[in-house]
C-alpha cells in the first residue's frame, strides 16, 4: 500500500530550493565557475528535502518507523508523557537522511504536547528530555498506547507538526517534518516485541521497530 499525498521533494523545503537555486544561476551567470560552491549548496538542500514514497507493510501488528535513520535507543524506561512504564526506541536522523515524519501506527491522537527547550545533539539520550520536542500520544486501533515523539537537534530549529488532538492517522501517514538533523522517541507498551537493535539503520514506514 502506498500512502504519499506529496510530490517527491518535501514541500517544506521548496523555498530553500528555490533561493539556492537562484543564487547558484545568478552566479553562474555572473562569474562562471566560481557558482560551482553555490551548486553544490543547492544539491545538498536538494538530497535534504527529499521526500520518497514508501510501501506500508501489511503486519497488523506491526509498529512502523516514523523516520529514517539509526536506532540509537532500544530500551525499557518512563514515558514521561503518557504517564507509565514504556519500553523506548529511539531513532536519529542525521542531515543526510529523509526528515519527513511519518505516523507509525493507526490510531487517534489522544494529546499532544510541545515543550520549547534545548538544541544539543540529537544523537545524546539527554536530548529527549532537554530538546525543544513534540510528543503525540496515540491509542492505536487495538487498544494500546503509543507515544511518538518530535525532538529537535544541534541545528534542528524548528519542529512541523500537521495534525492535532482528536485526529485520526494511519499508519504511514505523513504528519511533520524536522529541519536539519533530529530525533524521533517511539514509546510502546512492555509487552511489545522490539524487531531493531541499536545501530540498526531504519527506513521511515518500511521498518519494522516492533510489534504488539
Amino acid at each position: 500500500m502506498n500512502n504519499y499525498p506529496h510530490p517527491i521533494i518535501a514541500r517544506e523545503g521548496w523555498p530553500f530550493l528555490g533561493i539556492a537555486t537562484a543564487f547558484a544561476a545568478l552566479a553562474t551567470f555572473f562569474a562562471g565557475a566560481w557558482s560551482i560552491p553555490l551548486w553544490i549548496i543547492a544539491l545538498f538542500i536538494l538530497q535534504f528535502f527529499r521526500d520518497p514514497a514508501r510501501v506500508i507493510p501489511q503486519n497488523p501488528n506491526a509498529v512502523l518507523s516514523p523516520a529514517d535513520g539509526r536506532i540509537v535507543v532500544v530500551e525499557k524506561t518512563q514515558d514521561p508523557y503518557a504517564g507509565r512504564e514504556a519500553l523506548k526506541i529511539s531513532v536519529f536522523m542525521n542531515v543526510f537522511n529523509v526528515h519527513s515524519n511519518r505516523a507509525p501506527v493507526d490510531g487517534k491522537i489522544e494529546n499532544m504536547q510541545y515543550f520549547p527547550g534545548k538544541f544539543v545533539n540529537a544523537d545524546l539520550d539527554k536530548a529527549s528530555i532537554e530538546n525543544e520536542r513534540n510528543a503525540l500520544t496515540i491509542t492505536a486501533v487495538n487498544g494500546q498506547t503509543v507515544t511518538c515523539v518530535q525532538v529537535a537537534g544541534l541545528i534542528a530549529r524548528r519542529i512541523l507538526c500537521y495534525v492535532k488532538t482528536g485526529d485520526m492517522l494511519m499508519r504511514g501517514q505523513r504528519y511533520g517534518f524536522i529541519r536539519f538533523g533530529s530525533r524521533v522517541d517511539v514509546y510502546l507498551p512492555l509487552t511489545a516485541i522490539p524487531k531493531v537493535t541499536v545501530g540498526d539503520k531504519v527506513s521511515a514506514t518500511e521498518t519494522i521497530l516492533a510489534e504488539f
